[in-house]
């Protein structure tokens, strides 16, 4: 790092000085990133592609979080909330993703300070910077951002004097192939294929009561809805699940005897408790290659031990975990990792292969700089495709970088945390089970 990187933004220029920032996304980051400018006393606008704010989490709030309370709220946010009277929930119990909308997101984002920045049904389709694609250098620090914006009133282009993506990447999931592409034939049954973390017993109930479904994928997203279908198994007569995987065994997801995760372990003996009576079927070491529809289903054909195999089902649930959608970014320097696509910086301090959810080391505004000034992504987005996301770790983000915006380098620059033993995603519904079990997401 140069001295010219530490040079704190506020100090480089005049030019940006009366511009807001802008925050990509109103899920938790955002929200706290916005709470923090709140406190520094810098401007900024939300703007959030769905109908409220956290419209991701409101697709998955049936799903109970693991992590309680106490690691769920951001500092600053919390602040802000409790001098408008608000008071913190139970902090070691474990919240439902509706819970912490409804008792904790929709609070903040209704704070007088930051319901009138907040713009719903705004999404990012571009962001570059003022007159300049990403060939041009001279004077490029000193140049606002440009994000181009779609809502219901038509396309505008909004000055901004630095950028903040806390997008997320649950609308961006990774494909069903295991070459990275989505199989061939997909567009022909994509009304058969759901996303990750459908509310099965709930919500969409109908969708899969009675009928053969398949879930591929073998993370923690994947055995919330084994465990939510095999109970619909039980109350529903007809209803079939398959576990699809492409390697040999689901290690993330399986029982550990030396795993030091508690919650973790059970979430693993409870799968392996229903693949061994039979509650669900295990398809393991198939590669997925090709859908074709088949009446009102679906028959998938792939590769398993090095033979062609076809296996027919109603419908495929999408697990596979979560990609970064960096199509919009394009017009901005980026460096990120060549293989999970995070910040270069960040990426050996997450790499799932060393680290699990609780051993990642605190980072912030150094580790999440690009070539671009002023341009930092942050959240689920920051790590890529690595799935060791915690929201407290997302909150640290966002504090150093509020810090860094605000020209305070020693408040940036020392950043600190403390994490749980495991993620934010839990097995089962909120509504028939309290046991909490590890997703790092």
């Amino acid at each position: 790092m140069t001295l010219i990187d530490l040079a704190p933004p506020a100090t480089r220029t005049d030019r940006l000085a009366g511009l807001p920032v802008a925050i990509i996304g109103a899920g938790p980051i955002g929200l706290a990133a916005a709470a923090n400018l709140v406190e520094r006393g810098i401007d900024f606008r939300i703007n959030e592609a769905g109908d409220s704010v956290a419209d991701s989490i409101r697709r998955w709030g049936h799903t109970r979080l693991f992590s309680p309370w106490r690691h769920l709220v951001d500092p600053a946010s919390r602040r802000l909330l409790e001098a408008a009277g608000w008071t913190h929930p139970d902090p070691d119990r474990a919240p439902s993703g509706t819970e912490l909308v409804e008792r904790y997101l929709i609070p903040l984002s209704q704070l007088d300070a930051i319901a009138s920045r907040i713009v719903i049904g705004a999404t990012v389709v571009a962001v570059t910077r003022e007159g300049m694609d990403r060939t041009r250098t001279a004077g490029r620090a000193a140049t606002p951002f440009a994000l181009r914006i779609r809502t219901a009133s038509g396309v505008e282009d909004v000055a901004a004097r630095a950028v903040i993506d806390a997008s997320g990447t649950y609308r961006s999931p990774n494909s069903l192939g295991s070459n990275g592409l989505d199989p061939l034939g997909l567009e022909a049954v994509a009304d058969r294929v759901t996303d990750a973390l459908p509310d099965v017993l709930g919500r969409d109930r109908q969708r899969f009561a009675g009928r053969h479904t398949t879930v591929v994928g073998a993370g923690h997203s994947a055995a919330n809805t084994l465990l939510g279908l095999a109970e619909l198994a039980r109350q529903e007569p007809g209803t079939r699940v398959t576990w699809l995987i492409r390697n040999t065994s689901a290690v993330r997801v399986s029982a550990s005897a030396d795993d030091e995760l508690a919650g973790r372990a059970a979430l693993g003996s409870r799968v392996d408790r229903l693949v061994a009576d039979g509650t669900i079927r295990m398809l393991d070491g198939f590669e997925i290659l090709r859908l074709a529809p088949t009446g009102d289903g679906v028959t998938v054909t792939g590769t398993r031990r090095g033979d062609l195999l076809t296996h027919d089902t109603d419908v495929i649930v999408n697990a596979t975990g979560f990609r970064p959608d960096l199509a919009m970014l394009r017009e901005i320097r980026l460096d990120l990792d060549e293989i999970v696509e995070a910040p270069k910086r960040l990426a050996p301090l997450i790499d799932p292969n060393v680290h699990s959810c609780g051993t990642v080391e605190p980072h912030g505004f150094a580790e999440l700089k690009h070539p671009e000034d002023g341009f930092y992504l942050v959240g689920m987005k920051s790590y890529g495709r690595a799935p060791t996301f915690l929201l407290a770790t997302g909150y640290e983000q966002v504090r150093s970088i509020t810090a860094w915006l605000a020209g305070d380098l020693k408040a940036a620059s020392e950043v600190a945390l403390v994490l749980p033993e495991t993620g934010v995603c839990s097995t089962g519904t909120a509504s028939t089970d309290t046991t909490a079990a590890s997703c790092c997401r």
